[in-house]
């Protein structure tokens, strides 16, 4: 079990399995963030329970206005504009008789912006991965001095 989860992994593969987790859970592929945690996990020989809890910190409340966000900022790198009146579209969609006429109708909004979202969300998932990863570093660190610190005391 402890060769599975890796339990005595040193603070920067840790540190770097939550990160890893993070900016998955950050990507573009939203409904494969389990999946592709669970690959690179495997891939690169990580801290599986790590690697989910990372996943887990893209909270629904969080998704709307990251994805929001990191599509406008990749519609405004590739001069692609914003639907007009979007929100108002997007009502509209949902007034529409039948799943079909519904999905067909939201493809047709949102195609223009798959490229912008792939992109915003690839760009955004990285400073992300990458902050993640140097606070977490700093707080094992400073756990395991703490520890060490009071084992050192409590041994005197």
């Amino acid at each position: 079990m402890e060769s599975l989860l890796h339990v005595h992994d040193t603070p920067e593969r840790t540190a770097a399995a939550f990160a890893v987790g993070v900016a998955a859970g950050f990507s573009p592929f939203v409904g494969l963030h389990m999946v592709i945690g669970l690959a690179l996990a495997f891939m690169f020989n990580l801290n599986r329970v790590a690697v989910f809890a990372g996943l887990w910190v893209n909270l629904p409340w969080f998704m709307g206005p990251y994805y929001a966000a990191t599509t406008a900022l990749g519609a405004w790198i590739t001069g692609t504009p914003m639907p007009p009146q979007f929100l108002s579209q997007l009502e509209g969609i949902r007034g529409l008789n039948g799943w079909h006429a519904r999905m067909a109708a939201l493809i047709d909004l949102l195609r223009p912006l798959l490229v912008p979202y792939m992109l915003g969300s690839l760009l955004g998932c990285v400073p992300i991965g990458i902050a993640t990863y140097k606070g977490t570093l700093a707080f094992l660190r400073a756990r395991k001095r703490h520890h060490e610190h009071h084992r050192v005391s409590t041994n005197t």
